[in-house]
C-alpha cells in the first residue's frame, strides 16, 4: 500500500508531525532504509520487532517496516508498565526494540530479564551504547526489500488488553489486514488523497491499523504532538493540518464534548469521526451527534479481527425523525463486505434472530490463531468461527446488539442480567459520569446487580435515587441491589474498564461461576 501510493502521489504528505512533513516518497525511502538495516542486524522471515513509542511518525515506520522484510511487529502500549512490557518481548521472542529515548529509564528495570532482544535501537535524543534510529536509516539502503512475504505470514502481533489476565498474541496476518483496509474502503471510510486521519489515539491499537486504509488512498497521517488526550491540543491540530478523519474511544469522544475548547477553533473539515473499542451509550452518541454533527462512524471488532466485523455508518446516525433508525443507534451495525456475523448457543447452533447468545465472525479479517498458545487457538477458532466472547443478537434486518461480554453476563436467580443494558439506563442519569455494573455475591439469588458510579462533578445523588430512576426504567430484576459511589473506574491501557479488578473486590472468599 505504502509503495503503491509513493508511486501514485509522491510528493502528497504520508506523515504530519509537528513542523515535521514527509511525502509518501519519503516515507516509502525511510520504511525501505528501517526493513533493510533489520535485515542487516540478523533479521530474518517470521522475526519479531518490538516497538516502544508514543504517537510518532517513526512509529507508523516501525510498524511498516517489518513487514516489508517479512518479518511482523509488535506494538506495545507506552502506558504498560516495565514488567507488562517485559513480559509482551519475552512472549513474542523479539529479536529487537525500536524505542523512545523518554523510555530510557524503564527500560533500564527490565533490560536485564530480556531474554531475546539482542538490538536495541533510539528514536530522539543520545542513544549511548544503543543504536540510532535515524543514524541507521542513513547508513542503510533505500530499495524495496528483496522479501517476498506471503499472505498468510504473520505481519502484526496485536496482544489482547489483558482484562482477564495474561495478554495473548493475536497473529494477524497480511491478509488479514488487507480485508481490514479492504472492508474500511467500501463500508466505513472510502477515504480519498486529501483525507487527513489524525491519530488521537494509541497508534498501537485501534488508530495505528486506521492507517492503512488512508496509505491505499495517498492520504496523510497526523499527530496532534502531545502524548496526553488534550482536548485543546486535538482540536489544535484539526484546525492546524484540516484533519478530515478521527479514530476515538467513546471516552475520549465524551471528554470532547464535554470540554469548553471546542469553540475555539475551526473544526469545518472535520467529516467522519470511528469509535470503537467499548460501549457507546445511546445519550452520550445523541450528544455527541449534536455537538459535531453527523459525522459519526460506529465500528465493533477485537484484535482477534481487526477493528471492523460490524459498521453503523455516517447516514445511519440519525437522532431525529425516525424511530427506527434512531433504535438502531445502539446497535453495532451490519457486518462489514466480507465477513459473516453469527449468534450461536452453546453447542454453536446458530440462533434465530432476536435470541442472545454468542457473536460469532468468519472471513479473512479473522486471525491466524494465538502466539504459542494452541489450547486458546482451538478454543477460540472453532469451525472456522471466531468465537468473540461477547454476547448478542441480530435482528430481522441483520443489526447486531451487543449485550455484554460472555464473562460479564449475571445470573440472578436463574435469570439473565446483561450489565450493559443497565449501564444504558444509568448513564442517562444527569448526575452521573461514568458507570460499570458487575454481579456481586448473594446468598439467596447467587449474585445480584451492583452498579458502580462516578459522579459528575459537584453532583448529588443517592444510591435510592439511582436505584429507584432504575425501577422506573427497566424491569424490577435488573435493576441494581446496591450502589457504589468511586472516584473512579479501573482502565486498562486502552480506556476499557477493568470489570475482573472490580469484580476480586466484592467476589474475595466466594467462587463464581465462569
Amino acid at each position: 500500500m505504502l509503495t503503491r501510493s509513493a508511486i501514485r502521489y509522491p510528493e502528497r504528505p504520508a506523515w504530519l508531525d509537528g513542523d515535521t512533513v514527509v511525502s509518501f516518497h519519503e516515507a516509502e525511502a525511510r520504511v525501505n532504509r528501517l526493513a533493510n538495516a533489520l535485515v542487516d542486524l540478523g533479521g530474518r522471515g517470521g522475526d519479531r520487532l518490538g516497538m516502544l513509542l508514543p504517537n510518532c511518525h517513526q512509529g507508523l515506520e516501525a510498524i511498516l517496516a517489518p513487514m516489508k522484510a517479512g518479518m511482523a511487529i509488535v506494538p506495545m502500549n507506552a502506558r504498560l508498565q516495565p514488567r507488562e512490557h517485559e513480559y509482551l518481548l519475552n512472549d513474542s521472542g523479539a529479536f529487537a526494540l525500536v524505542y523512545s529515548s523518554e523510555f530510557r529509564d524503564h527500560l533500564a528495570e527490565i533490560r536485564g530479564s530480556l531474554d531475546t532482544v539482542k538490538h536495541f535501537i533510539c528514536v530522539g535524543g543520545d542513544p549511548d551504547e544503543d543504536l540510532g534510529y535515524d543514524e541507521l536509516l542513513n547508513s542503510s539502503s533505500e530499495n524495496v526489500p528483496s522479501a517476498l512475504p506471503d499472505s498468510d505470514d504473520v505481519a502484526w502481533l496485536f496482544y489482547t488488553s489483558g482484562t482477564t489476565g495474561r495478554p495473548k498474541g493475536a497473529m494477524l496476518t497480511h491478509r488479514n489486514l488487507m480485508a481490514m483496509a479492504q472492508g474500511y474502503l467500501l463500508d466505513i471510510n472510502p477515504a480519498a488523497p486529501d483525507d487527513v486521519l489524525l491519530h488521537a489515539a494509541p497508534i498501537t491499537h485501534g488508530s495505528g491499523l486506521c492507517m492503512f486504509h488512508n496509505l491505499a488512498r495517498g492520504a496523510a497521517n497526523a499527530f496532534p504532538g502531545t502524548p496526553r488526550f488534550e482536548p485543546r491540543k486535538i482540536f489544535g491540530a484539526i484546525e492546524r493540518y484540516r484533519v478530515t478523519t478521527l479514530f476515538l474511544a467513546p471516552t475520549m469522544i465524551n471528554i470532547l464534548v464535554a470540554s469548553d475548547h471546542k469553540e475555539d477553533f475551526d473544526l469545518s473539515s472535520l467529516h467522519t469521526v470511528i469509535y470503537g473499542g467499548g460501549p457507546m451509550y445511546t445519550e452520550h452518541l445523541v450528544e455527541a451527534v449534536r455537538t459535531f454533527g453527523p459525522n459519526f462512524v460506529q465500528i465493533f471488532g477485537q484484535g482477534e479481527a481487526p477493528m471492523a466485523v460490524t459498521t453503523l455508518p455516517i447516514e445511519e446516525h440519525r437522532i431525529e425523525g425516525d424511530p427506527v433508525a434512531f433504535r438502531r443507534l445502539a446497535s453495532a451495525g451490519r457486518a462489514v463486505t466480507g465477513v459473516r456475523v453469527s449468534v450461536v448457543d452453546e453447542q454453536d447452533h446458530e440462533l434465530p434472530a432476536g435470541e442472545t447468545g454468542e457473536i460469532v465472525v468468519l472471513g479473512d479479517l479473522v486471525m491466524k490463531g494465538y502466539w504459542n498458545n494452541a489450547e486458546a487457538t482451538a478454543e477460540t477458532l472453532r469451525n472456522g468461527w471466531l468465537h468473540t466472547g461477547d454476547l448478542g443478537n441480530l435482528d430481522s434486518d441483520g443489526y447486531l446488539y451487543i449485550t455484554d461480554r460472555k464473562r460479564d453476563m449475571i445470573i440472578s436467580g436463574g435469570a439473565n442480567v446483561y450489565p450493559r443494558e443497565v449501564e444504558e439506563v444509568i448513564a442517562t442519569h444527569p448526575a452521573v459520569a461514568d458507570v460499570a455494573v458487575i454481579g456481586v455475591p448473594d446468598e439467596k439469588w447467587g449474585e445480584t446487580v451492583k452498579a458502580l458510579v462516578v459522579l459528575n462533578e459537584n453532583a448529588e445523588v443517592t444510591d435510592r435515587d439511582l436505584m429507584d430512576f432504575c425501577r422506573s426504567n427497566m424491569s424490577s430484576y435488573k435493576k441494581p441491589t446496591s450502589v457504589d459511589f468511586l472516584r473512579a473506574l479501573p482502565k486498562n491501557a486502552y480506556g476499557k474498564i477493568l470489570k475482573r479488578e472490580l469484580r476480586e473486590r466484592y467476589w474475595l472468599g466466594h467462587e463464581r461461576r465462569v
